[in-house]
């Protein structure tokens, strides 16, 4: 039987019980947040632990991006030409739509690593 995965799944994240699948849970952690990580054995350790720097990490940037939108036009009004600000609100769009994305994944992943299973619902 195929184990259906909680909505949010990543693709990189092998599904839980499957051979490796924490591995590829932690290889995907640490790609979110930054590299210095990687010298922090007790992140190695306790996966657990790494997603929550992760869900930190990714949490401070998304509410950076978002202040960034909420500003950006007072801040830089004088500075930008219409365009560029056009763009920069784009960018900012796009980025706090990828890190909210991310959130949620590694709030279903670390689920996954602390035991919990999700059940599709009807």
């Amino acid at each position: 039987m195929e184990q259906t995965l909680p909505p949010g799944w990543p693709d990189a994240v092998r599904p839980p019980g499957a051979p490796d699948w924490e591995q590829s849970a932690v290889a995907w952690l640490f790609d979110l947040v930054p590299p210095d990580y990687r010298a922090h054995e007790v992140l190695r350790r306790y996966p657990v632990l790494l997603a929550r720097f992760a869900r930190d990490h990714v949490t401070a940037g998304l509410e950076a991006a978002r202040a960034g939108w909420r500003t950006v036009r007072v801040d830089l009004a004088d500075e930008l030409p219409a365009d560029a600000m056009e763009a920069a609100m784009r960018a900012y769009e796009r980025e706090g739509a990828r890190l909210a994305a991310a959130a949620r994944a590694v709030g279903v992943v670390a689920g996954a690593l602390r035991g919990e299973r999700w059940v599709p619902r009807l």
